[in-house]
């Protein structure tokens, strides 16, 4: 009974399937726009948005400067987000924003357009173009409607994609030091520093530019091993001042002694 049950839900389904497939080639094939708008319309309420792409791009040409075009081209910017398409949907609710910017839906869709970008966003590890393009968006969005309701999530999105662009920039430097591109990995800290001030990871940036610097001047030429010596001396007193209650001051203390040590010896070597 159990196999006949389960044979005869497959075969009904694979009706329902049949059936539903011929409907819609049969819309598709229609001449009757005003058919397919009110099919695509209903394709898009049952969330099928694969099938209302379909017929509103087959639309889109008879209803250009129409009443029904506004309503379509938001909802197929709506449909290719809803089928994880970010960044076309990115694309088509900034262009719907253009077009329509005295819209109802105007405000919607310019911070679905960074939204979208935002969803479109790489892990920090990866390449972070589309992060930057999402949070300058996203500032736009705030300038132009500073009392949306959306304001607060944007807010909280700008900042977690910020994290990330810190991040990556973080493990950059990181990974230059690991390798031992100790200029590559003083350059990058000392961006980092500039670029983002307020960051949580700050104080390990700081803690990592005094260990590199150190290394850094360790490694170098006798002739230029003095100058850097005094690089690190600086980065360290700045940690001091930036941070004077780190758990990282005991270590970096030892790289602070040695550079005063080298230093005499330097002075002594010039008697």
């Amino acid at each position: 009974m159990m196999k006949i049950a389960v044979k005869s839900t497959l075969i009904i389904s694979l009706l329902v399937l049949y059936v539903g497939c011929s409907e819609f080639r049969k819309i598709q094939k229609s001449d009757d726009w005003k058919m397919k708008y009110d099919a695509a319309l209903n394709y898009y309420e049952k969330k099928d948005y694969y099938r209302a792409v379909i017929l509103f791009d087959q639309i889109m040409p008879y209803i250009r400067g129409s009443a029904e075009a506004e309503l379509v081209q938001f909802y197929y910017a709506y449909a290719h987000y809803y089928q994880k398409q970010y960044l076309l949907a990115s694309h088509y609710f900034k262009t719907f924003h253009d077009t329509y910017n005295r819209s109802e839906y105007a405000e919607e869709a310019y911070y679905m357009y960074g939204y979208s970008l935002y969803k479109q966003s790489p892990v920090y590890n990866l390449e972070q173009s589309s992060t930057v393009e999402a949070i300058t968006a996203l500032q736009t969005f705030l300038n132009r409607y500073p009392n949306s309701e959306y304001r607060s999530e944007a807010t909280n999105i700008q900042a977690a994609l910020r994290l990330k662009l810190e991040k990556k920039a973080y493990e950059d430097a990181k990974l230059y030091y690991t390798l031992g591109e100790l200029n590559s990995a003083l350059i990058s800290l000392d961006n980092f520093r500039k670029d983002f001030p307020d960051s949580m990871l700050a104080e390990e940036a700081a803690y990592l530019l005094v260990k590199a610097s150190y290394k850094y001047a360790k490694e170098s030429i006798y002739s230029r091993q003095k100058e850097r010596y005094y690089d690190c001396i600086e980065h360290y007193e700045q940690f001091i001042d930036d941070y004077p209650d780190s758990e990282y001051i005991k270590d970096i203390q030892d790289y602070y002694s040695s550079s005063i040590d080298q230093i005499e010896k330097f002075k002594e070597e010039t008697l």
